[in-house]
């Protein structure tokens, strides 16, 4: 079955609870819940959640000249990239239904189909 990059874009300014807030237990308990229903559903690849754009590093390559490192993430933008899911799915528009039930209830999620993967 095809592999699809479900990409999920937010913006880190929105308060998110922390462990031992209010909230937090429904929070992941929501993304069990997805991750289980990934799995379940023969979909599940994997997925991560990344650490805030704080904590980023750019590498820059331009051809021949040598790479420079920068402090931050690639863009600056109002969405960051905040964590993944690598998924198989039948086609394109079984990939975009499991990226609309993705529990995050504000953001975009960006799905492209996987073109390689060495380990497949």
């Amino acid at each position: 079955m095809p592999e699809y990059m479900i990409l999920l874009y937010s913006d880190e300014s929105v308060e998110m609870p922390e462990p031992g807030q209010p909230g937090f237990d429904e929070m992941m308990g929501a993304f069990m819940a997805y991750n289980q229903m990934l799995i379940d559903g023969g979909h599940w690849v994997s997925g991560a959640s990344l650490a805030p754009t704080g904590t980023a590093t750019t590498v820059t390559v331009a051809g021949d000249a040598e790479a420079t490192i920068t402090d931050g993430p690639y863009a600056e933008t109002k969405e960051q990239l905040g964590g993944y899911y690598l998924v198989s799915a039948a086609d394109l528009d079984e990939a975009i239904e499991l990226a609309k039930a993705v529990p995050i209830p504000f953001g975009h999620f960006e799905v492209r189909p996987v073109a390689f993967r060495p380990d497949a």
